[in-house]
Parts: C-alpha cells; structure tokens; sequence
C-alpha cells in the first residue's frame, strides 16, 4: 500500500495524506517538500519511503494496532542528527555526545512514532536525519521535515500498515 502525502494549498507546511482507507489532514515541513531534502533545511523529502518500524510510549497508550513491527520507546531512547558522527540518522542511547533529538518527549508528539526509510541504508551525512511520520500540534503547526498527523488519525492508519508499504511524499 502507498500512503500518499502532498502538499496541500498556499501554506507551506500544510499537508494531506491519503491511502486506500482515507484522507487525512497533516502537517508537513516548514519550508514545505523538496527533492534536494538537507539536514536542518526544514523540508519534508520526496520520495517513496518504507515503514521500518513504530515506537510509542508505554506509559502515554498500548501499544498501537499495526502488522509493522513495533517497541516502546524509554527515557534513554535518542536519535542522533550531527552529519559528523558515525551515528549519524541512527537511534542512540541518552545521554549521548553530539546532536541528537531526544525521542521521550513532554509535548506528546513523540508518542507514537513511525521511523521511515528516508536516508538510512547507508546514511549520508548531510542528507537528512530523523525524518518520521509523528503527532501533530494541536495546530498543526509545521514540523522540522517530519510528516505530523492527530494522534488519532495515526493510530487509525496504523491499523491499515502492513510491512512492504510506502511513504510517498509527492514534491
């Protein structure tokens, strides 16, 4: 199944995702979708992506209905970002030395957490790191380049995701 994410009117980071089981409101880059996607750069990246895996948080919800596989994410769970370090675009344990996204967060959209093949078999440095599909602000305010939908919503896709199926983000 292609999960499908375009752009969707004037303003750069709002976004609509559609599959075969509906259509959604997300939240995309700030600086919209592009091709020539760049750590830091704000942007969601073209490209047809697959689902690797989901993380959530065990002491916010269960764990989400999905054949993809999935585990709870802990206190002690990070994702580092520094183009510079071996680890680059890769889960990491906190504390941790270079730049990094911490992935137990206070807001809430961390909560559930579908980690996208974008830039992961190899990493290149400088193409872009932590690129997930996540829960929304409450206005859907842009993401740093992740796609963002309501916490509800994801866990209703979630249940349709099975291994093999695509992100594609339409640039």
């Amino acid at each position: 199944m292609d999960i499908v994410v375009r752009q969707d009117g004037a303003v750069a980071h709002a976004g609509r995702l559609s599959w075969p089981g509906g259509a959604l409101r997300c939240a995309i880059g700030r600086t919209g979708i592009r091709t020539d996607k760049r750590e830091g750069d704000g942007a969601t990246p073209a490209g047809a992506f697959a689902l690797r895996r989901v993380l959530w948080r065990a002491d916010r919800l269960t764990a989400p209905v999905t054949a993809l596989p999935s585990a709870p994410i802990g206190p002690r769970d990070g994702w580092c970002d520094d183009p510079g370090h071996a680890d680059y675009n890769r889960p990491v344990p906190l504390p941790f030395d270079a730049g990094h996204e911490a992935m137990w967060r206070a807001d809430g959209l961390y909560d559930v957490v579908v980690v996208i093949g974008h830039n992961d078999d190899p990493p290149v440095p400088g193409l872009g790191s932590a690129v997930f599909v996540h829960v929304a602000t409450a206005d859907f305010g842009p993401t740093a380049g992740c796609v963002a939908l309501e916490r509800g919503d994801l866990l209703r896709l979630l249940a349709d995701c099975r291994l093999g199926d695509r992100l594609v983000v339409e640039g």
